[in-house]
């Protein structure tokens, strides 16, 4: 394990379990601060980077500490427009996502392979295919056990960053299941592919939804081409993709081509990534020199489209606080970190929960009265909580 050499001279040894957005976002943070993180990720190089994210401004500050701001344009799609079509098909209404939050920044939708290119995944050092065995606290340091291709290492750290995502196994080594709580929608869909319009300007800076009765639609674009889930209730979508994509289409009386474009790819992919919409929230983030970070602390619902950059927002100012700090210090630094993040992430979850059980429902009765709320409720509304915490930035962040 190479890294191992730069790591020994940093005045903090530290050990990132987790290579996705989360922990290559505070590695290359804490590079930035002169420090070598040992990083090690279980899956192998060139994992799955194949679903697009939508990156709101929390996400800004920390790209150009990075100095990947300019790319970060060059290599997403700025999304100006939110068209939300009701449970019959029509459009219901158009919002303008540049007077809700582009006074902060910006709102941009990228594939997560692009966003982890950007963020420096190539110039870090990986352990793939090395998995954390064993975690034992002592009060001045962190004895773990690595196990890389078959091999045991025991290791000693100054502090353990958790970033290994929804269904981290650290965190499972760290808390008592009481202290990891589920929300379960009781929905799940197919994540695919479509080509970018062409000969219309509809797709571009535009999010699409239809909430159906009994379905979900949405068309994400990034760069060259769009995202695309379809979902619906668990014991619907067992039937398949091809079949349930069927069935959402008789189910819409108005589906125009990009809709249409989007079921085919589902019913076409019959080998698409199906996503749970479940999320999970750990209490605590932080025990003594143990740190979640990430889907590892808080996963969200995809409904807001906030998760990934509130993952980025919190590595920045875990980071922050660990540079600031000695290895003596470490357990204060990570109480700071979760006293400034937890709050301000939960209240983003809470939104994409709240927002989940207005979009998922089947009864044609109750998403017919959705949809008449709906007309009436503008963008600023039921992006509110977020809006809030624009405003309120953590100190650490420019």
């Amino acid at each position: 394990m190479a890294q191992r050499g730069l790591a020994r001279e940093d005045p903090i040894r530290l050990l990132i379990v987790g290579a996705g957005v989360a922990g290559v976002a505070v590695a290359r943070l804490l590079r930035a601060r002169g420090l070598h993180p040992l990083v090690v990720e279980r899956a192998g190089p060139g994992g799955d980077g194949g679903y697009m994210l939508g990156l709101m401004p929390f996400v800004d500050p920390v790209l150009r500490e990075i100095g990947v701001h300019d790319r970060y344009l060059e290599s997403s799609v700025g999304m100006h427009r939110y068209r939300l079509h009701g449970a019959s098909g029509r459009v219901l209404k158009e919002y303008s996502l540049d007077e809700a939050i582009g006074r902060f920044g910006h709102y941009r939708g990228i594939e997560r392979g692009q966003l982890l290119g950007l963020l420096g995944i190539e110039a870090i050092p990986v352990a793939y295919r090395t998995t954390l065995t064993g975690l034992h606290q002592e009060a001045d340091r962190v004895h773990v056990t690595l196990a890389e291709q078959g091999k045991r290492l025991d290791l000693e750290f100054d502090a353990v960053i958790a970033a290994d995502g929804l269904h981290s196994a650290t965190r499972s080594l760290l808390l008592d299941p009481g202290q990891v709580h589920s929300y379960d929608t009781g929905w799940g869909g197919w994540v695919a592919w479509t080509h970018a319009d062409t000969h219309t300007d509809d797709g571009c800076g535009a999010y699409e939804e239809i909430w159906g009765a009994g379905s979900f639609i949405g068309l994400y674009p990034v760069r060259d081409r769009i995202g695309v889930f379809v979902g619906g209730p668990h014991d619907a979508t067992a039937e398949g993709p091809a079949a349930f994509a069927e069935r959402v289409r008789r189910t819409l009386r108005t589906l125009d081509g990009r809709c249409a474009r989007a079921l085919r790819a589902v019913a076409d992919t019959p080998d698409a990534y199906y996503w749970n919409m479940s999320d999970v929230r750990a209490s605590p983030w932080t025990t003594g020199r143990v740190a979640l970070l990430g889907d590892a602390a808080a996963g969200f619902l995809p409904t807001a489209g906030v998760g990934a950059a509130m993952a980025m927002e919190s590595a920045a100012v875990l980071a922050e606080e660990l540079g600031a700090t000695g290895a003596a210090s470490i357990p204060r630094a990570l109480s700071t970190y979760e006293r400034t993040q937890r709050p301000r992430v939960e209240t983003a979850q809470n939104n994409s929960r709240r927002l989940a059980r207005l979009m998922f429902q089947r009864g044609r009765l109750i998403t017919g009265a959705r949809d008449v709320v709906t007309r009436f409720v503008g963008v600023n509304t039921a992006l509110g909580p977020i809006r809030t915490l624009l405003e309120q930035r953590p100190p650490s962040m420019p």
